[in-house]
């Protein structure tokens, strides 16, 4: 390799996040030991890439793509191994003075210049990162150390504010240089809690709101985020770099939202664990909105523990958000980490599975998989009750996968949730915007009209006259636009129908013989699951169960529960994550494989996932 004469750069004063990025890199042996060959590989690779290099070296590297160890192993931290690392082993090596969570800022910055040129997860680096953690390490050396969280350092999803010198904008260049009038009461909550915000990471642009045929994970920002397991397979979203990041051991942990499937299916797509909350757990103060009625803020951990203590930082009651105030009293004192336990627990579960609302539409590979992973909680003393159905899922679990307007496509569209989401969205974006400053965007006929005027890279038309993320344009928003966000007859019945049906449905489905279950086991990559929990406003967790053989995107094994039902969730998701990692068994969280790695497609590509 060519030798590089690096500039003196000891007086110089870096003025924004690329030249942040460029500090952090030249200055690597501050906070690294530099581990063998070709680990250095990987390290001269990400320094010559944030330096723009283009070496003959690193052209071969990237054009051969060789084999995941060489490009993209994850280094070690000093003395610390940041791969898989947990919270509570990050704790540990900042306590015994191992670690700092500057440096655990930096060598985060690392990995994410080693991976993000291909998987694309971070959208905008905090320049205040460092500072941040600098803090917390003053804290940790004063004995002030504020909880699980302390100078961990997280990302969240570019539709959570931030008042800070990060912008917020859903992806969409409609709001770039807006000013939000606080940080959302989710994000004010883990800095309390001593976490370092990190950057915002990608998404779908608008949160899938304007489109309803896109590439998943594209925003006009953003561009396209790519899952490290195989980056020509949609990555999940709406929370596509949110989950990526994490699974990519990129950050430690993430904040996502769902209004449907928005938090379970990417991280399921990217084998990590996605815990959704009831709605109105977390606050969606600050949020750019979908939907008040199924709007949640959801965590991304690669283990259960580390996606709980994200939720036990962000929940509670927020006088900004009404739905919060409903949670009174019927939350845990103590926190809902109180609640994680181990395998032994399973012999106290009865879990139930709904075969004929969800099972049968799962692939066969799928199935196979799940049902070995569910034998093993068996054989662990857990009671399995097959046929445990939604009540009335031939009327309101699409057999055709995922659709929110599926009312409509059978007649009914009081029936439908999309009735009552197109209605939501145009007014709730419109109080949103109406706290912003510096933006002359006001109200969704300004965002349709900002696409138009950009069809080059917005896509307000549909392609080919648009951009070809968008497919379908912005038929989304023109579709909401079209309610002008009257609340008629038919958005309230199918407002009460879609609550009433899919509650009754799921608290029905958790009672067998007169006594609750601990929960019903599905396949949340058969979309419907997360589909009929979002309608009710019920929570939902997603465990790493294996990968695809023929994509290598995840395989994962979903719980559901009731409203407020979040104790079961990590009680018996903490429970199968313990029996998975203290057996053989391949059915668990596996590490990417970084299939097609030279290949940029723009849509990426919807595939059968299934062998067979």
């Amino acid at each position: 390799m060519p030798r590089r004469i690096f500039p003196d750069w000891r007086h110089w004063t870096p003025p924004d996040a690329t030249a942040l990025f460029l500090f952090v890199c030249l200055h690597i042996n501050n906070f690294m030991v530099m581990p063998g060959l070709k680990s250095w590989l990987a390290v001269a690779t990400a320094i010559s890439l944030c330096l723009g290099s283009s070496t003959e070296d690193t052209k071969l590297l990237k054009e051969n793509c060789p084999l995941s160890d060489v490009l993209f192993p994850v280094l070690p931290c000093g003395n610390f191994k940041l791969e898989e690392a947990t919270i509570n082993d990050m704790q540990a090596a900042m306590n015994n003075g191992t670690l700092t969570s500057v440096q655990l800022v930096g060598c985060y910055v690392l990995r994410t210049f080693q991976t993000d040129l291909y998987i694309n997860s971070l959208l905008q680096y905090n320049p205040d990162a460092l500072s941040i953690a600098a803090q917390m390490d003053a804290e940790r050396a004063a004995a002030k150390i504020r909880g699980p969280l302390h100078g961990i350092p997280f990302t969240v999803k570019d539709n959570i504010a931030t008042k800070d010198q990060l912008e917020t904008t859903a992806g969409s260049r409609a709001l770039l240089g807006s000013i939000v009038p606080r940080d959302a009461h989710v994000v004010a909550k883990l800095r309390e809690a001593g976490a370092v915000l990190f950057g915002k990471a990608t998404l779908s642009e608008w949160a899938d709101m304007r489109s309803n045929n896109y590439s998943e994970g594209y925003s006009a920002r953003g561009g396209q985020c790519r899952s490290a397991y195989n980056l020509t397979v949609n990555p999940g979203g709406s929370s596509s770099g949110s989950a990526v990041g994490v699974a990519a051991n990129a950050i430690a942990f993430s904040l996502g939202t769902e209004t449907d499937g928005s938090v379970i299916n990417p991280a399921m797509r990217n084998n990590i664990v996605g815990f959704k909350p009831t709605v109105g757990l977390t606050s969606r103060a600050g949020v750019i909105p979908e939907s008040e009625h199924q709007d949640t803020v959801g965590t991304f951990g690669r283990t259960v523990r580390d996606a709980v203590y994200a939720l036990d930082a962000i929940y509670g009651i927020d006088q900004r958000d009404e739905y919060t105030l409903a949670q009174e009293g019927k939350t845990p004192k103590a926190g809902y980490a109180s609640y994680l336990t181990t395998k032994a627990a399973l012999k106290d579960a009865v879990f139930g599975i709904p075969w004929n609302s969800f099972w049968r539409y799962a692939d066969p590979e799928q199935v196979r998989q799940l049902t070995a992973l569910i034998k093993l909680i068996e054989d662990a003393g857990a009671t399995i009750i097959n046929g445990t159905e939604i009540t009335d899922y031939e009327r309101i679990v699409s057999p055709y996968g995922w659709d929110w307007d599926y009312g409509t496509n059978r007649g009914y569209p009081n029936e439908s949730e999309y009735t009552v989401v197109k209605v939501d969205f145009y007014n709730n974006i419109k109080t949103y915007l109406s706290e912003l400053e510096n933006t002359n965007i006001r109200s969704l006929e300004d965002i349709v009209q900002f696409n138009f005027d950009n069809d080059d890279t917005e896509g307000g038309r549909p392609w080919p006259h648009g951009h070809p993320a968008f497919y379908s344009g912005q038929d989304g928003f023109l579709a909401s636009l079209a309610t002008k966000g009257i609340k008629d007859e038919t958005y309230y019945q199918a407002l009460n129908f879609t609550h009433s049906s899919t509650r009754n449905g799921i608290d029905d489905a958790l009672t067998y013989k007169d006594k609750k279950i601990s929960g019903l086991l599905v396949p949340p990559d058969v979309a419907q699951a997360p589909q009929i929990a979002a309608q009710a406003g019920y929570p939902m967790i997603t465990l790493p169960a294996g990968i695809h053989s023929v994509s290598g995107m995840g395989i994962g094994l979903g719980i559901m529960q009731t409203a407020y039902g979040e104790p079961e969730l990590v009680m018996w998701g903490s429970a199968i994550e313990d029996l998975q990692k203290s057996t053989n068994t391949p059915y668990k969280r596996s590490l990417p494989q970084w299939r097609d790695c030279l290949k940029k497609n723009i849509p990426v590509y919807t595939v059968d996932e299934g062998s067979g």
